[in-house]
């Protein structure tokens, strides 16, 4: 077991199972052979509330990563961090082409998918419009997005998502195609090119073990 001292240098995140922002961290760390503690926050107990969480994370939302001083919260944030600082397995790749094709991606994912399909948005959907409105809104942000994803990356994709090794943007697309087959019920079949490179992630230890329902605190 480790010592007090390398217990408090271990970097901690702080993580709901079901987050797909979390989801994205959990690979980059995993992926970069980086040892971290798991610290749930529970959002459908409102956890994310509480005032000792708000002290990390002042908009209340998963993931937070602390590494000794230093706190960082949104899943961008984080993993730029971890690549400047841990740059073992890089995340980005050296061509500039090619490693703005990724930010583009995880810009698609991270400002015009997953925003709209996080627990605040559908939580007021359910209440203000109705509870059968919140799978069909969701559905549709996320066939916009993935059409816009499948024309650009036909182009680039390889084994991967801008080639034949795993860089940002996979980071960002695994998540929200699990989340689209898993909760929200989107077929896929229209999106060959992210169906492909999404069976690819299937053999792959670091984003398999990042999966929520592998997670401590999953509960299905």
């Amino acid at each position: 077991m480790a010592g007090s001292g390398e217990e408090s240098k271990k970097l901690q995140l702080y993580s709901y199972w079901r987050s797909s922002c979390a989801f994205r961290v959990r690979i980059a760390l995993n992926l970069k052979g980086l040892d971290y503690e798991y610290k749930a926050v529970n959002l459908l107990k409102g956890e994310q509330r509480d005032p000792e969480y708000l002290k990390l994370n002042p908009l209340g939302y998963v993931p937070t990563l602390v590494d000794g001083h230093a706190v960082i919260a949104d899943s961008f944030a984080i993993l730029m961090y971890l690549e400047e600082k841990y740059p073992q397995r890089a995340l980005l790749p050296q061509d500039c082409q090619k490693r703005a094709i990724n930010y583009q991606a995880a810009n698609i994912v991270s400002a015009n998918i997953q925003p709209l399909q996080n627990l605040a948005v559908l939580k007021y959907i359910h209440e203000k419009v109705g509870p059968n409105e919140t799978t069909p809104w969701v559905q549709s942000h996320i066939t916009k997005g993935f059409e816009a994803l499948e024309k650009l990356l036909k182009d680039y994709a390889g084994k991967y998502a801008t080639g034949d090794e795993v860089y940002m943007a996979d980071l960002f697309l695994a998540p929200q195609i699990h989340a689209a087959i898993k909760r929200f019920e989107v077929d896929m079949n229209q999106f060959p090119t992210l169906l492909r490179v999404f069976e690819a992630y299937q053999e792959l230890p670091a984003f398999q073990d990042a999966m929520p329902e592998k997670q401590p605190d999953a509960t299905c």
